[in-house]
């Protein structure tokens, strides 16, 4: 049977939101009639007219954080130390390529109230539903709720809970990924319980979660609504940024036949 492949990124644009206002990408685009200055700098004497069509090249630049559009954190992005503070925590070009080419499990909590935080009971009970036995170096994909490209997509979404981070991890996974902005539940909400009883445990709980176990976790994903429960794999190599708390993702399900059957 021919590989289908199932786009699980989003793009990096300019025209739909899906990050706070400080955070947002910028693009700028140089296009045909206008590079051909750049081409001359390179060659003395050559003009526009010489070139075809009078054109120059097509090139952009980005103005970028590592954490815009579909990436990979890396535990370093989540506290300086790992393994309960016996060793630092690796930037996102240490993270071992094998991680990133696995089986992937879809945990569909999209029925959750935005700003929701999954316990581990409800993480046992979906793999329970979907009658699936979580496995080591399993990549486990999060249906948030949140859908991207309609308004206030960042507050969108239920949130992966410390304990539901540690019931995966604990199990031998070690890369996750959520189609929320973020792998914890939207700030908007928690904020509105840190405000009631400040419990500072509350905070980025999920995440924080890698300061005992070590794991890697994508955030932004798209169209984890078109993922069976399980039977596919997940192509999720991050870009090689020296030092860094993320990289870039073009995260990919691959099936070796038509998605549902597998």
């Amino acid at each position: 049977a021919m590989t289908q492949f199932i786009d699980l990124s989003i793009p990096i644009t300019n025209d739909v939101v899906s990050d706070p206002p400080v955070m947002r990408p910028q693009i700028t685009y140089m296009t045909h009639e206008n590079t051909w200055e750049q081409i001359a700098m390179f060659f003395p004497g050559l003009t526009q007219s010489d070139l075809p069509d009078g054109e120059g090249w097509a090139v952009e630049s980005l103005t970028l954080s590592t954490h815009n559009g579909t990436h990979m954190d890396a535990p370093w992005h989540f506290h300086s130390t790992t393994d309960s503070g016996a060793s630092p925590a690796p930037s996102i070009d240490e993270a071992p390529l094998d991680l990133f080419f696995r089986p992937g499990v879809k945990l569909d909590f999209s029925n959750k109230p935005n700003g929701h935080v999954v316990s581990a009971a409800e993480v046992e009970a979906e793999l329970a539903r979907i009658g699936y036995e979580l496995q080591p170096l399993d990549i486990v994909l999060v249906q948030s709720g949140a859908v991207y490209g309609t308004d206030n997509f960042t507050d969108q979404g239920c949130g992966m809970g410390a304990e539901a981070t540690l019931y995966l991890t604990e199990r031998g996974v070690k890369v996750v990924g959520t189609d929320a902005w973020s792998w914890d539940a939207p700030f908007s909400h928690t904020a509105k319980r840190w405000a009631e009883a400040r419990d500072p445990s509350i905070i980025w709980e999920g995440h924080k979660a890698g300061r005992d176990i070590g794991y890697c976790q994508m955030e932004k994903l798209a169209n984890l609504h078109l993922l069976p429960p399980f039977g596919f794999l997940v192509s999720c190599f991050p870009y090689k940024i020296k030092g860094a708390s993320a990289g870039f993702t073009r995260a990919v399900a691959l099936f070796e036949d038509e998605p549902g059957n597998a």
